[in-house]
């Protein structure tokens, strides 16, 4: 029977790329997001490519919206063996003193409560599966704090906080707890969503940097530690493009 694997924030970037990999991989993908026109997309293209997709309307901020989901999770035509919590964000990049508390709100609700409501949601299907996996796509900023990243770097650390905690409490459960952690990925709307739309300094953040990671750099992380055996746990993978050794440290031609 056909595994079914639910992708959240699947209409750009990251979400998007996992989803087509992960109909490669043989998954039934219901990939949710908001955006509905951009997931009928994206459906169509996995289906043209000979994969099987289908597309779930998910606000994760939303209660009733991920009830939704676990619903359609409920419907699908295989056990839900596969979470790929992908859907976040970041807005904003000042400091503390003069943040806008709404930006941080956001920040949480996205990145955090998300994660926590869509895998208190789907844990139940998981566990029946027999071989669960949950993947939570976090960043490199849940490790390390900078100038101007507070709201985005409490959510992120909060959001590693998770699946640490989570791994313990499913310990000697079939359902593996993986955290994957970007560094540098280049996508088409990240630094948008952060700057307000603001194309110029949302390119500027990858100036003079020739190979930022991009989506389907991630997707194939994503995609490796969903399928190894179910008795392996990569319980961190943290990615970042060679240009960039740390956080802080960028190699940027001139």
């Amino acid at each position: 029977m056909t595994s079914v694997a639910i992708v959240t924030g699947a209409s750009s970037g990251i979400g998007a790329a996992t989803a087509r990999r992960l109909a490669t991989e043989g998954f039934h993908v219901l990939a949710a997001a908001r955006r509905t026109d951009r997931l009928a997309a994206l459906v169509a293209e996995i289906e043209a490519a000979d994969g099987a997709a289908s597309a779930v309307a998910c606000d994760v901020t939303s209660d009733e919206s991920v009830a939704g989901l676990a619903a359609a999770a409920e419907a699908a035509p295989g056990p839900v063996t596969l979470l790929v919590n992908n859907a976040g964000g970041a807005r904003g990049l000042d400091p503390v003193e003069t943040a806008d508390v709404g930006d941080w709100q956001w920040m949480y609700d996205v990145n955090v409560l998300g994660t926590l409501r869509v895998t208190k949601a789907l844990l139940p299907a998981l566990e029946r599966s027999g071989a669960g996996t949950v993947v939570i796509v976090s960043s490199t900023a849940g490790h390390v704090v900078y100038e101007g990243g507070g709201g985005y770097t409490a959510a992120k650390h909060a959001q590693t906080a998770v699946a640490g905690t989570l791994r313990l409490e499913l310990c000697g459960r079939p359902v593996r707890v993986i955290e994957i952690d970007p560094g540098m990925v280049k996508t088409e709307e990240f630094g948008l969503v952060r700057f307000g739309g603001d194309a110029d300094r949302a390119e500027a953040v990858y100036a003079g940097v020739a190979e930022p990671l991009v989506a389907d750099d991630v997707a194939d992380c994503v995609a490796w530690c969903a399928t190894r055996p179910h008795h392996v746990n990569i319980d961190r993978l943290v990615v970042r493009p060679l240009a960039q050794a740390a956080q802080h440290k960028v190699h940027r031609e001139s």
